[in-house]
């Protein structure tokens, strides 16, 4: 089995204007670290353009239209308070699309254990009607959807990482008793919702952690709370937001993890997943606006999966250790 790496050059052309933080320089610093001869071997593909229908599965027809509207044919436009399209977010949002579905379809068909889409733009703040912090489609949920509506999947569990909570995701399947969205994230942020309160019908599961909790709490969160409501769950496809801003040099929060801390999460739901679905994941990446911070710690998320696809084991000694 192997780990599939899905992305596009249509997705560094989407352009939300000079000093925007969701720049194609994140994509760029990806690429630049993928160089490296480690990853000489990665499988990888190009998405192909997503498909409307798919798309409409999670968001209604009239919005589609109107976003993709909106787009224009030079220079850009501003959809929302933060999120800005150019002429190349047509084609850009629709690969990320493409990948996601790709995505699923690779890993439920067998072809490979688990996969990273490295697009833009991200999509866990778009909620079924509307756009919001930075994102277009709302990515992740399209995911779901297509593992559900074409592969069948009874079930399927979403677990964002962002430091930003995934309102959008939230909204979306927050009345789905066959999707389990859990999220930890920093607390009194952007877009300030996840409170521990929001459970939806028992299917959300959200740990907002406080700035001076910092990364023992994220970790605990993931190792004592998110972890174990997953598995309890019983997906059988588990989706990543990645978002890699909890990051210390990032310059929208302030969580104050390191690289390595992306590492031994990785590795914590790699495990996990092992256990509960035969290490079917599927990743996407999310925030992460240092560019340099958001590829090293991409690049080290993508080293665990592609050793999670080289190994089994349950991986208990280290979901002991996370958990303190």
């Amino acid at each position: 089995m192997t780990t599939l790496f899905f992305s596009h050059p249509a997705c560094q052309e989407h352009d939300p204007g000079p000093h925007h933080p969701e720049s194609p320089a994140r994509l760029r610093a990806v690429e630049t670290a993928l160089a490296r001869p480690e990853f000489a071997g990665l499988e990888r593909r190009e998405p192909a353009l997503g498909d409307l229908a798919t798309v409409e599965r999670v968001h209604p027809a009239d919005f589609v239209d109107r976003i993709l509207g909106a787009i224009p044919p030079h220079g850009h436009a501003a959809i929302d308070a933060d999120t800005v399209v150019s002429e190349g977010s047509r084609e850009a949002a629709l690969r990320a699309i493409g990948a996601l579905t790709g995505a699923v379809d690779a890993v439920a068909k067998g072809e490979a254990k688990n996969a990273f889409c490295a697009i833009r733009p991200p999509g866990h703040h778009a909620a079924a009607s509307n756009t919001m912090g930075f994102c277009i489609f709302n990515n992740a949920a399209v995911a779901a959807g297509h593992a559900r509506m074409v592969h069948d999947c009874a079930r399927v569990a979403i677990l964002d990482f962002d430091v930003h909570h995934g309102n959008g995701t939230q909204a979306i399947f927050r009345a789905d008793p066959h999707v389990m969205f859990t999220s930890v994230h920093q607390a009194f942020i952007f877009p300030r919702s996840g409170d521990a309160g929001e459970t939806g019908v028992g299917n959300l599961v959200n740990v907002p952690v406080r700035r001076d909790e910092g990364v023992a709490a994220y970790m605990d969160a993931i190792g004592n709370r998110i972890l174990p409501a997953i598995e309890a769950f019983g997906p059988d496809l588990l989706i990543l937001s990645a978002g890699f801003d909890a990051h210390y040099a990032d310059p929208l929060a302030d969580l104050r993890l390191r690289t390595t801390d992306f590492t031994t999460v990785t590795q914590a739901i790699m495990q996990s997943a092992q256990r509960i679905c035969d290490g079917r994941v599927v990743s996407v990446l999310e925030g992460g606006y240092n560019p340099v911070a958001m590829a090293e710690s991409a690049v080290a998320h993508l080293r665990v999966l592609i050793e999670a696809s080289n190994r089994r084991g349950d991986g208990q000694a280290l979901l002991d250790a996370i958990a303190g």
